[in-house]
């Protein structure tokens, strides 16, 4: 069963940089879809990105198109968000999220996700 682990959040000024990775446990990693998603304090959790098991099906929110990149490297079981140009409403808890099969951008198709990492963008 895959488990997976964020990493990389922290705290950055607005146009800055931050990576975030997604380490996961488990075989058949490489057959997963795995997404990014994020909830601010008081707000939804929303999608933010997903990439399929082949690492050119890729899917953006319109709100980080442009700025953020999510990228795979299935040898180590990682998947990367690039995250550039951060705004003040980028702040948010960031999760991983994993499911066997195709990229979803809703929270409810994976069944599998992380603990979340916070990313903290100032003004």
């Amino acid at each position: 069963q895959v488990q997976l682990v964020e990493s990389g959040g922290g705290l950055v000024q607005a146009g800055g940089s931050l990576r975030l990775s997604c380490v996961a446990s488990g075989r058949m990693f490489s057959t997963y879809s795995v997404a990014w998603f994020r909830q601010a304090p008081g707000k939804e959790r929303d999608f933010v990105a997903v990439i399929g098991w082949s690492a050119g099906d890729t899917y953006y929110a319109d709100s980080v198109k442009g700025r953020f990149t999510i990228s795979r490297d299935n040898a180590k079981n990682t998947v990367a968000l690039q995250m550039n140009s951060l705004k003040p409403e980028d702040t948010a808890i960031y999760y991983c999220a994993a499911r066997s099969g195709g990229p979803l951008m809703y929270s409810r198709g994976y069944d599998r996700w992380g603990q979340g990492t916070q990313a903290t963008v100032s003004s």
